[in-house]
């Protein structure tokens, strides 16, 4: 491809709204512009970019056996009211009405869809296991779209389902997904880790997140030193510490009502009763699939709404409403406490063996000294319902956990029979009795990859792809356009290279060197060529890796066939 007969229109300066690298230097590069609010164009240094990644993926999905369809984007309403999602997932489903007056959506994700395709079509175990997957757009109204398409409203994803007639066959299939995505990651080049996860809106028992490492990864990991534990900060379980023997009634002391005016923050109440946050309990009132519960954590523990959400097999967790708060507690938000509450408490795991705590006093500028459980108050539920903190430990060994932050690129989920149930997709089995197929969901954000790839790769200059999914491999600098070797020899290496099957730019544009090596940088383009009249006059032209800061000459006469074997160097992988 000739830069001056192609389309790259780069910026010097990245937009105003541009928050994260990548979304900066996707600008920049003339790799995306924005339609509106989280809605891009991409624009074809993306695109070859996302193709690449299409075709890893392809290819690693077709090896494990899984097999490609297309579904439509628009997907009717009846679906998603029959498994029970319509209104479940939120104002995210972009909803609408045809001219019939009919509800549909526009998709966030498949489930529904595939479900009733299979359901239709599968109806005995000699047709299983099955995976089908697919590469289409989706669409989720994000309330609040950010990081260019990190984030967007509407973005390419892959998704694929699997298909079993039991747990073990169901759990194989996980695994083949795991393995293959652990593949389509390598060969993308990208530094990753698995980390369990929770299942969120999509549902299902278990779930790994491929993540992509990067410093400004929005997602925090948390991992062993030891062993091979790593999950996200939502699911990173937390392992129950050696507690405190229950106290004896007679070693108790008497609960006190201590005056607390104004009072009401964690910190405030620590700072007026001079106790430490641990001795401090905090009591939230949630709603929960429209019941009112108290949630107990200790003070200097933050509360982790997915466990929560998990613990109780939940559709809805909400924080109650100020107003809700007072009719429960008799008191205004920051003093409500366990003693007295008509209401279902669930604590966490920390809370056992705590002794002469402080609570809120459920009345207005009142807390309590001296709380005990079982004496004071009972607890329904116990649980762990806390985000880990760098002072725990490894959940499965035991051994110190590290932080670290990362992008979430893939998602793979056991799903069970969550959706083959509600849409009555079964099948007959060995028996010839009627069993609901067991499920399994796996998708990859494909514009996300490309631009993890460049939160992961870049530097003050620009993008530093790699290889594997870099839009070009290799880029061509002749630096005096005026002189016809120069122009000629940049001719003949690129038009060798094209013929030997390497993908490559040719910057023919009659701009200062400045220029070029500027837009090289910003491009990321894996390795550059440069071809001038010194170089040639010693029969060499300059090579440089952009993942490096020196270069080095190589001979002209085989020029070609020497970045041939460069670029297979860089792209090694496993195939």
């Amino acid at each position: 491809m000739r830069y001056s007969k192609y389309f790259i229109p780069t910026h010097k300066e990245a937009p105003s709204d541009a928050e994260v690298i990548s979304h900066q230097l996707m600008i920049r590069a003339g790799m995306i512009r924005k339609l509106t609010s989280g809605v891009y164009t991409y624009l074809p240094l993306c695109l070859r970019s996302i193709r690449k990644v299409e075709n890893i993926i392809r290819e690693e999905m077709n090896r494990a056996g899984a097999i490609e369809i297309l579904m439509p984007a628009v997907q009717p309403a009846e679906l998603w009211q029959e498994s029970g999602r319509w209104e479940h997932y939120g104002r995210e489903l972009l909803r609408f009405k045809d001219r019939h007056n009919r509800e549909a959506c526009f998709g966030p994700t498949h489930e529904e869809v595939i479900t009733d395709l299979v359901g239709k079509e599968i109806h005995s175990y000699k047709q299983m296991p099955i995976n089908l997957y697919q590469i289409q757009t989706k669409f989720r109204d994000e309330i609040r779209p950010r990081f260019g398409i990190m984030r967007g409203r509407e973005f390419i994803m892959k998704d694929a389902y699997s298909f079993d007639v039991d747990e073990a066959g169901a759990n194989l299939s996980y695994e083949a997904m795991y393995e293959a995505y652990t593949r389509i990651f390598e060969r993308c080049g990208l530094k990753f880790r698995a980390v369990e996860a929770d299942t969120g809106t999509i549902g299902g028992s278990y779930s790994h997140e491929f993540m992509v490492l990067a410093e400004t990864g929005e997602d925090q990991i948390v991992n062993c030193t030891e062993c091979d534990y790593a999950a996200n900060l939502e699911r990173a379980e937390i392992k129950p510490s050696q507690t405190l023997p229950e106290p004896e009634v007679k070693e108790m002391h008497t609960i006190m009502e201590v005056d607390t005016p104004g009072i009401k923050t964690v910190e405030d109440v620590i700072a007026f009763l001079s106790v430490s946050p641990s001795q401090l309990i905090k009591s939230l009132i949630f709603v929960v699939d429209g019941e009112e519960i108290a949630v107990l954590i200790r003070g200097d523990h933050e509360l982790n709404e997915a466990k929560l959400k998990s613990l109780l097999r939940a559709q809805t967790v909400e924080l109650a409403s100020k107003r809700v708060v007072e009719e429960i507690t008799g008191a205004p938000i920051g003093f409500a406490g366990p003693v007295g509450l008509n209401v279902k408490i669930v604590a966490d795991h920390a809370l056992k063996g705590m002794r002469d705590f402080v609570t809120g006093g459920n009345r207005k500028d009142l807390h309590l000294r001296n709380v005990n459980m079982k004496r004071d108050f009972e607890i329904d539920l116990f649980g762990d319902l806390r985000i880990i903190t760098p002072q725990d430990s490894c959940p499965r060994c035991g051994k110190k956990i590290e932080f670290g932050r990362g992008i979430e690129v893939g998602h793979i989920f056991k799903l069970g029979t969550k959706y083959s149930q509600a849409l009555k997709a079964v099948f007959l089995n060995r028996q010839g009795k009627e069993a609901p197929i067991i499920m399994g969901c796996y998708g990859i954000g494909v514009g996300r990859t490309v631009a993890a790839a460049i939160e992961q790769n870049h530097d003050k200059d620009g993008i530093i792809f790699p290889i594997p999914i870099a839009p070009f491999e290799v880029t061509i600098l002749p630096l005096q356009m005026h002189d016809t070797v120069v122009v000629e020899t940049a001719e003949k290496i690129y038009t060798e290279l094209l013929d030997i099957k390497v993908d490559t730019l040719l910057d023919d544009r009659d701009e200062r060197a400045g220029v070029k090596f500027n837009d090289a940088d910003l491009l990321g383009i894996p390795i550059r060529v440069t071809v001038g009249v010194k170089g040639i006059k010693g029969g060499q032209v300059e090579i440089k890796l952009r993942s490096e800061t020196e270069s080095f000459f190589m001979p002209i006469n085989n020029a070609a066939s020497s970045i041939k074997e460069k670029v297979e160097t860089l792209n090694d992988s496993p195939k």
